[in-house]
């Protein structure tokens, strides 16, 4: 048997422990451009739990159950009825549950030195790859893979990308953890309500046989974890805030949070960062998120070599549901993001200096309230289209997940992860994947995806790589 081999041992469907009491919820506008996307890929590596195999299968299969209950729609399939209206039916159809071994596959080859690439392993932990989220007409809408290893197990979990988004897909599988660790009711319940203004008459217009994906997937890419310790955030988000900013330096913020509280600090240095304590504006400050993004942005087009002429473009997707007025609902069910392009021609990202470019991010992020989200959805309404995810001009680069989700708070019952990768969907030169840091206090990873040529000048950039731990 060959060293990285990955063994099915058996497959079948996982149906609700409870008959579903929703009948069908529509795809809203943000969840029908997800149509062309590939089923999420995510998961968690975890230690040797003290089970048997058996035990173990039979744990998470009742567990999973159980899950569906509280995630009916997930359970269900699409529909695309005579107006061509698409609607998840949830009809408890259920789910996918494979269950592989690969005995010969150790923690430490998951796991390499920080200079290796990412183990081609992980993409066999997997169900669904390249399968578009449209084929949720026919294919459940989540699979569940659960591999043994030498030393270890990695849950994989495949979601349709128009029937979650990064906060509903880890808002099930925290709620797969907690059930497996024995919990009687579940503290994070969805809210499937669909009265909120994603909601939409409008029609997405689809060719025979559904769309096509909109990136190539054939081209020759390399895949590498960075990581960035909370030190090496704050000292970059030190250099992105200009003198007249006053930062907060007393603890991580990610993704553009916009702190309630009514504190900043103000940093001044003289060897060290010193904490000085002023009343602040929370949209003032450049967040530790947009920092490092703009420094990823900057070092990944210098790796490029573009024309300066060119234009490059940072996309990052934003969760919208503290952005409406009223809010949506925290848990709400589904996707909820719109996707924020910041553009700059190379000479001037490349020109200016590290404030310039997380400047321009930061104020893309702030510009997005509600106003922004509502006409988002009137734009869309107007023109329905799917998201053209891909790089389609050799200078994109497209920032997904994020740092903030509880990636690590999946726990089944005998510790916490030991690592969080993704499988092969959804990836082309220019995707960034963030993670929060295995050690937490607002560490990051970002799982960066690029053309080898590229990953290769990567490597050696000094400014970059002063940040990576």
């Amino acid at each position: 048997m060959p060293s990285t081999s990955v063994v099915v041992i058996s497959k079948c469907t996982i149906y609700p422990e409870h008959k579903s009491t929703i009948k069908s919820l529509r795809l809203s506008v943000s969840d029908l451009p997800m149509l062309s996307c590939q089923y999420i890929q995510k998961g968690v590596l975890l230690p040797p739990p003290p089970l048997s195999s058996a035990d173990l299968i039979s744990l998470l299969k009742i567990s999973l159950s159980e899950t569906l209950s509280h995630f009916p729609a997930l359970a269900g399939r699409l529909e695309t009825d005579a107006t061509g209206h698409v609607y998840i039916v949830c009809n408890d159809a259920g789910v996918d549950f494979c269950h592989a071994k690969a005995p010969h596959i150790s923690v430490d080859a998951l796991l390499p030195p920080p200079d290796r690439d990412i183990p081609a392993a992980y993409r066999r932990f997997f169900q669904y790859d390249n399968t578009l989220s449209y084929a949720g007409h026919s294919k459940p809408l989540i699979a569940v893979q659960v591999t043994e290893l030498n030393d270890a197990v990695f849950v994989g979990c495949t979601a349709n990308h128009a029937v979650v988004d990064g906060t509903s897909f880890w808002n099930f599988f925290n709620t797969f953890a907690e059930m497996a660790r024995g919990a009687k009711k579940i503290s994070r319940s969805p809210v499937f309500g669909r009265d909120t203004v994603f909601d939409s008459t409008a029609v997405l217009k689809f060719p025979e046989g559904g769309p096509s994906v909109t990136f190539s997937g054939d081209e020759p890419l390399r895949e590498k974890i960075f990581h960035f310790s909370i030190e090496a955030i704050l000292k970059l988000k030190y250099r992105a805030n200009s003198p007249a900013r006053k930062v907060d330096f007393s603890g991580p913020e990610i993704l553009g949070k916009q702190s309630n509280d009514n504190w900043e600090v103000n940093c001044k240095t003289n060897g060290k960062i010193t904490p000085v304590f002023e009343k602040k504006n929370p949209t003032a400050e450049i967040s530790s998120f947009q920092s490092l993004s703009a420094q990823l942005w900057r070092s990944v087009t210098r790796a490029r070599n573009l024309n300066t002429n060119k234009t490059t473009t940072f996309r990052m997707a934003v969760n919208c549901r503290h952005r409406l007025e009223p809010r949506l609902e925290p848990l709400y069910f589904g996707n909820a993001i719109q996707s924020i392009p910041t553009t700059a021609s190379v000479g001037e990202l490349l020109s200016n200096d590290l404030s310039w470019s997380a400047d321009r991010l930061h104020q893309n992020v702030v510009a997005h309230d509600d106003a922004t989200v509502r006409r988002g959805v009137k734009d869309w309404e107007s023109n329905p289209r799917l998201f053209p995810l891909g790089n389609f001009d050799g200078a994109m680069i497209t920032m997904g997940s994020s740092p903030r989700f509880p990636m690590y708070d999946n726990d089944f019952g005998w510790g916490r992860p030991l690592a969080v990768r993704s499988g092969r969907a959804n990836k082309f030169d220019g995707k960034i994947s963030a993670f929060p840091g295995p050690e937490g206090n607002g560490s990051v990873d970002l799982e960066v995806v690029l053309a080898p040529e590229t990953m290769a000048v990567l490597e050696n950039d000094l400014e970059f790589l002063q940040y990576v731990s």
